[in-house]
């Protein structure tokens, strides 16, 4: 929703670009507030290569996407990455093996998110080209191959360090993206795109991604993937307190089954 927002005046790849650099500069200076150390430079290229993977790719496709689709679609094409990211991890030489009860709770979660955003989907899939759909594909794929490599990279000044920098990274991948397509021309900014721009940084990146990547480096793959079908249930839920949405039956349903999914994955 916050995105959909911001891209009223900010083009999409310098939104990006400008979310994740303002995210990392915070998070850099967090990390020297701490008193911790910051990734040594023999680890640049591993984190540049998680940034651009994550945040270039990962977010910026999801971001190009969400120009000319609903939000409530954009979640159901996403919400494929926990599939992605147990396939992933299963090819990794020390890879979990996948577990029946796992595609069984996601598929259920999934079914869940596909209720929860109906009313997007029933008349969405007209704006969803082949092109759309392929992004969001190349999105989830992006998120989970870097989210894999990242599990066994450990740098100096732990999680935070290594996220600021993968934040820097990414947001200049994406940065350089929005000024190779001439995005300058169409920068603008309205209190209300501000905002929204605020919200990603502090919410979104800052406390969001790290969140993220704390759980990857402790809990198992399977578990953190169901970020995925966390998200767009928040997102239904601060419509209905902040926007004052109805609460419909078909919403409390949705998040039950999606609740009951996560509860499978996670014992199994």
């Amino acid at each position: 929703m916050a995105i959909r927002i911001a891209l009223d005046s900010i083009p999409p790849m310098l939104m990006g670009g400008l979310r994740w650099i303002i995210a990392g500069v915070l998070m850099v200076a967090l990390v020297a507030a701490r008193g911790d150390r910051l990734p040594a430079s023999r680890h640049w290229p591993a984190l540049a290569l998680i940034g651009a993977l994550m945040i270039g790719v990962g977010n910026g496709a999801v971001v190009w996407a969400e120009q000319t689709i609903a939000s409530g679609l954009a979640a159901v094409l996403v919400a494929a990455t926990p599939f992605w990211l147990i396939g992933l991890e299963r090819l990794r030489p020390s890879g979990l093996p996948i577990r029946a009860g796992q595609v069984v709770g996601l598929l259920v979660g999934f079914a869940g998110i596909v209720l929860l955003v109906w009313p997007d989907i029933r008349g969405g899939w007209q704006s969803a080209s082949f092109a759309v759909a392929l992004a969001t594909q190349l999105a989830c794929l992006g998120w989970a191959a870097g989210s894999v490599y990242s599990r066994g990279l450990r740098t100096e000044g732990g999680v935070l360090g290594s996220v600021a920098f993968q934040m820097l990274f990414g947001g200049l991948v994406l940065l350089v993206a929005g000024l190779v397509t001439g995005e300058w021309a169409t920068l603008a900014f309205t209190p209300t795109t501000a905002g929204a721009l605020t919200y990603l940084v502090l919410v979104g990146s800052v406390a969001g991604y790290s969140a993220y990547a704390h759980a990857l480096a402790h809990l198992p793959i399977a578990t953190v993937s169901l970020y995925a079908y966390i998200n767009p249930v928040i997102a239904v839920l601060l419509g209905t307190v902040v926007l004052s949405e109805p609460l419909s039956p078909r919403i409390v349903v949705a998040g039950l089954i999606v609740l009951a999914g996560m509860i499978i994955v996670r014992r199994a």
